[in-house]
């Protein structure tokens, strides 16, 4: 248990804890892999298109707006999707909506346009709408209550997994390793062909997915469990309410802290490239996959509440030092935020959304919906990046993992 003040009022999903459900567990883990993959080269295709197409700081955050909003926009129907059909019709449409996109930037970087590649990308973040709708409250019910975090820690580590190689075959694959701008149309046409196999191996995985039985969950309708629940609404869970105003800001932090990751260190660790940036990135996010995987192991013994405390004092602290801009000292720095963010997302999720019974789904598109945070504030970081300076931008990540410090002390507390 994280550690609740008093118990609610629940309605436990109709599955046999006592029984394995290890098969399904692994193959929607796959499906975290996916998701990180496509947020590594994300980060990666912001400085590209800042070289290659010219714009903004500013304005090259607009492909995390796109991708994020759609979150906004499709958790909700996502979820609505989901609670009539199930949550393996909600994993296939999220796959067929994640290949269109991909195919999507095809045309797009054929006709060199920037808001063809934001309308591509606001597709394909739809489809991963639907499988973090999907996949994130599915892991933490296949199995006992007491360990929902446990399990969705260990499946998110596979998230970063797929980020830090996403990041590494994307700095290999666009950026140069000489300071210049290359032909447009060939780094471009290397952008085409990598999600053209993106978008086939999605592909084959949708068709595995169709062709393999899963367990549907569905929560049982028992009277007295449906009075309980009518009697404490979904919106009168005070852990619930701070679980989607944490989930904003970390989402904030986590995507403005990689966002201006390769301007940041080329611009204060003198002579080094935005290839060279691009690997210290993929290394981050290495860290970020350490730190899931010894969080994981952490929450063993230290209650999940306490050590996301712990890594949200640790991480403004970090976030003093990258403001600081002492050349290599505060790159160091910036990428040990990543460590400390790693446990942050699935622990402010399975908090949230822990012992809701009947309105787990729902809960969980709202909690979805609270990754809006990361379309909003790189905007405003980088605003402050072109107005002031990128080392000033990194007070607004500060300032979120404040709001996480707070949760993990008091917020989560269910009353």
């Amino acid at each position: 248990m994280a550690g609740a003040a008093m118990p609610s009022s629940t309605v436990k999903a109709n599955i046999d804890t006592n029984k394995s459900y290890l098969f399904p567990f692994i193959l929607v883990t796959s499906l975290f892999f996916l998701w990180g993959f496509a947020y590594g080269l994300l980060d990666i295709l912001n400085k590209h298109f800042q070289d290659v197409l010219e714009v903004t700081k500013r304005r090259s955050t607009l492909l995390q707006f796109a991708y994020f909003g759609a979150y906004f926009l499709m958790a909700l129907p996502a979820g609505f999707f989901m609670n009539k059909y199930g949550y393996k019709k909600g994993i296939l449409l999220g796959l067929v909506l994640y290949a269109t996109g991909a195919f999507l930037f095809y045309p797009a970087a054929g006709a060199l346009s920037f808001n063809g590649f934001l309308a591509a990308l606001f597709i394909l973040a739809c489809g991963l709408a639907c499988l973090e709708t999907a996949a994130n409250p599915y892991v933490t019910i296949l199995g006992k209550s007491e360990t929902s975090e446990f399990r969705l820690n260990l499946s998110q580590c596979f998230n970063g997994a797929g980020s830090s190689l996403g990041a590494f075959i994307g700095g290999q694959l666009f950026l140069e390793d000489k300071t210049g701008v290359a032909n447009a149309a060939k780094d471009l046409s290397i952008v085409q062909m990598t999600y053209i196999v993106i978008g086939i191996v999605v592909v084959l995985i949708a068709m595995f997915f169709f062709r393999t039985p899963l367990p549907e969950i569905r929560e049982d309708r028992e009277a007295g469990n449906d009075a309980a629940a009518k009697a404490k609404p979904l919106f009168s869970h005070s852990h619930f309410i701070w679980g989607i105003i944490t989930q904003f800001f970390y989402v904030a932090a986590q995507v403005g802290v990689a966002a201006l990751f390769i301007n940041y260190v080329t611009e204060y660790w003198q002579g080094t490239t935005s290839k060279q940036a691009s690997s210290l990135l993929a290394i981050a996010l290495g860290l970020f996959l350490a730190g899931r995987f010894v969080g994981t192991a952490i929450m063993r013994k230290i209650k999940p509440n306490k050590l996301l405390m712990i890594y949200a004092f640790i991480n403004v602290l970090l976030c003093m030092v990258v403001i600081a801009g002492q050349g290599e000292l505060s790159v160091y720095g910036l990428m040990a935020i990543f460590f400390f963010m790693s446990i942050m997302f699935p622990s402010i999720f399975a908090l949230g959304v822990k012992d809701l019974g009947v309105h787990t789904k729902r809960a969980s598109s709202f909690q979805i919906m609270a990754i809006v945070g990361g379309a909003v504030v790189p905007y405003v970081m980088g605003t402050l990046a072109d107005l002031q300076s990128t080392a000033v931008a990194y007070a607004v990540p500060m300032i979120c993992f404040a709001v996480v410090f707070y949760f993990g002390g008091w917020g989560y507390r269910q009353r």
